[in-house]
């Protein structure tokens, strides 16, 4: 597994690029070998608060994670507890039949663009352009889990219709799809 750490408003020292590799280390045993897996870590410090973003973009997956921590030793250790607990929770998703078909347990990566405009109050402050790939709604929940959203849009395979699945306050799920 690759490493990309980057820091905003903070610069990332090599001690820290060697803790973040050392202990991200332990995640490659959930890929296949073969993959090549990057995972994008973003450190921001903004005052006094200190935030990790962790995002691994998969052929079929995306895992993503957010941390608040006191330092980045912290946040990484934490992080990295999280992302494993959600591999460990959807496993089972993962490896149904159905699921087993379609990603044959074959972690690569996907190319995502995200386009960052400049923050106004009461504006669009973030654009983000993801590809709507056809999928059934057990795999929707399983990617909106697998990124920690609580709403996820994709494109029904059965009916190739938009929908937004989303969770509700009882933590079931919603789905809205388009007339």
């Amino acid at each position: 597994m690759k490493l990309n750490i980057r820091g905003k408003n903070l610069k990332i020292t090599s001690a820290m690029n060697e803790y973040a590799e050392s202990k991200f280390e332990k995640l490659g045993r959930y890929f296949k070998e073969d993959e090549e897996v990057v995972a994008n870590l973003l450190f921001k410090i903004d005052g006094v608060k200190q935030k990790l973003e962790v995002t691994i973009p998969l052929k079929n997956l995306t895992l993503r994670v957010e941390e608040f921590g006191e330092d980045f030793y912290a946040a990484v250790d934490t992080a990295l507890d999280k992302l494993e607990r959600s591999i460990i929770k959807n496993k089972t998703r993962i490896e149904s039949k159905k699921m087993k078909a379609k990603y044959d347990f074959s972690f690569e990566q996907l190319e995502m663009n995200d386009m960052y405009l400049e923050e106004n109050k009461n504006k669009i402050v973030k654009r983000k352009q993801v590809e709507l790939k056809p999928m059934d709604e057990d795999e929707a929940i399983l990617q909106m889990e697998l990124l920690g959203h609580d709403f996820y849009v994709f494109k029904n395979i059965n009916s190739n219709k938009t929908c937004v699945l989303y969770r509700r306050k009882n933590n079931d799920y919603g789905l809205i799809e388009e007339e």
